[in-house]
């Protein structure tokens, strides 16, 4: 019995080890795009100001449209559900408009292509967030991981001798976190 459960806990501890090297790695993955999305809106900012006044309009869109897309994909603490879904009409408006600028000189237009080159990566970027917005974490095998903890808790309670230190932090240990009803 003693065999079994010690291969139970090893089991389990490899399984949750992997799990958060899992979650890690997605979150690692996804702080590195926002990183990358930030610095592309920042230079295009820079961009559309180094165009000139033609280009206020774009900047005030732009603006408006990464302001609404953090509140939608980051809601922060307001209690509603998260959506990654990027607002296509929004992105094609502000793409439309910076069509719409008309370069008079070369200059000008180096940056409208500039310009429109960061504004289609950034575009791609927020699709490829809300793609990977899927969990890492696939509910069987929370399901499994979980099971197999309880089998292991059952099994030292089963093995523990009765006496009150062990009963005592066996009661212990049963208690959820707090962290759960936060």
């Amino acid at each position: 019995m003693k065999l079994a459960i010690g291969l139970v806990a090893t089991m389990s501890a490899l399984v949750l080890g992997l799990l958060v090297s899992s979650a890690k790695g997605a979150y690692d993955t996804e702080r590195s795009e926002v990183i990358l999305m930030a610095s592309k809106i920042t230079f295009l900012g820079r961009v559309l100001d180094a165009y000139g006044p033609d280009a206020v309009g774009v900047r005030a869109l732009l603006r408006n449209n990464v302001g609404e897309a953090i509140q939608q994909m980051w809601p922060g603490q307001m209690r509603r559900p998260t959506d990654r879904n990027p607002d296509v009409q929004a992105g094609n408006l502000a793409y439309a408009a910076l069509q719409q600028l008309s370069p008079k000189n070369d200059m000008q237009s180096v940056l409208k292509s500039q310009a429109t080159t960061l504004a289609g990566d950034l575009a791609q970027t927020r699709s490829l967030l809300a793609a990977q917005s899927v969990p890492s974490v696939s509910l069987a095998m929370l399901i499994i991981l979980v099971s197999w903890l309880v089998v292991i808790f059952v099994g030292f309670s089963v093995l523990a001798p009765p006496n009150a230190t062990t009963v005592f932090a066996l009661m212990i240990s049963a208690l959820p976190s707090p962290e759960l009803f936060s």
